[in-house]
């Protein structure tokens, strides 16, 4: 997939198109159908496809007061939109300009002139434009008027939940990383470094881990079935995450318990990804550090028996 950092980036001959405009956080189910209806669309019309996404996320130029944490990462976002066979990304910068360009504008100078858009698919709910002022409706006007199409697709709903990205970070802050993943098609990751403080550079002979400072969503505090790939490795593991108030105030900490554990090399650049799999308990103060080793012996108990469960149905 090729990745254009802005508009002057796109090569002259690229199109025609076939275009989605999304913000395309997480990826998920909805979001992969239209991407993998255009790539199927562009081949059989011997058109590129295209996916025009946003860097910052606009919720945070606009409503910076929200807070926003995003599910995946821009490189995260890229790899994903990349998976489903798409040509190509642009990534457009966020700016003042971008955010005060009507509707008509931005399918011209975007969609018609830049990208040759022969076709556009967005969502039911597609808002585009200064203030959000153009919807679907106005695209097709629009695309009458500019000689693209466009083909809007009806809300996703999985076991009557909407698949979407503000739902999907409503399950994750409730701590169901489960629903969560029928929702994204894949467990939700988060994607950092390991932590300081154990002696990398040299044999990592512990089987816990912790996470490196990370920015964006995680679920709710609590303890998780998860599995960690460290490097190149992947272990099963049970995954705290929370404040650890059996040991003091303010010690936030991601940390993952590896079950099928073996001294490994670790440096501060090492990778450690964990995926949420399922949600064991609400976090607990303890009282004393010998009933947080019997708690999680518990939980390592559980975690196995999931895991075995996995296997035999494989």
């Amino acid at each position: 997939m090729q990745v254009f950092h802005k508009l002057a980036d796109v090569p002259a001959d690229f199109g025609p198109t076939l275009v989605s405009v999304g913000n395309f956080d997480g990826v998920h189910r909805a979001h992969c159908f239209v991407l993998r209806e255009i790539v199927k669309r562009a081949r059989a019309l011997h058109a590129k496809s295209i996916a025009v996404t946003f860097e910052p996320h606009p919720t945070r130029i606009l409503r910076p007061d929200q807070n926003l944490k995003l599910l995946t990462p821009t490189p995260e976002k890229l790899r994903l939109l990349a998976a489903t066979g798409i040509d190509a990304a642009l990534l457009l910068p966020f700016t003042r300009d971008l955010s005060l360009m009507t509707p008509h504008q931005f399918a011209h100078e975007i969609l018609k002139k830049h990208l040759r858009a022969g076709e556009v698919h967005e969502g039911y709910n597609f808002h585009f434009g200064h203030k959000a002022s153009g919807d679907i409706k106005t695209l097709r006007e629009l695309g009458r008027e500019m000689g693209f199409e466009v083909r809007d697709y009806p809300e996703m709903r999985l076991r009557g939940e909407p698949v979407s990205s503000s739902h999907i970070r409503q399950l994750l802050r409730e701590g169901r990383v489960s629903r969560a993943r029928h929702l994204l098609a894949r467990p939700f990751s988060i994607l950092s470094t390991a932590g300081r403080g154990r002696g990398y550079g040299s044999k990592y002979t512990v089987p816990t881990i912790n996470l490196a400072r990370y920015e964006e969503l995680v679920p709710k505090d609590g303890v998780y079935i998860t599995r960690t790939r460290v490097g190149e490795e992947c272990f099963d593991s049970v995954t705290n995450i929370g404040n650890r108030p059996t040991f003091g105030a303010d010690s936030f900490a991601v940390e993952s318990h590896l079950l099928n554990f073996h001294p490994l090399e670790v440096t501060a650049e090492t990778e450690v990804e964990i995926h949420f799999l399922d949600r064991l308990r609400d976090e607990i103060k303890f009282p004393s550090v010998e009933a947080v080793r019997e708690q999680i012996g518990r939980d390592v108990a559980k975690s196995q028996k999931y895991f075995r469960r996995l296997k035999d149905s494989d």
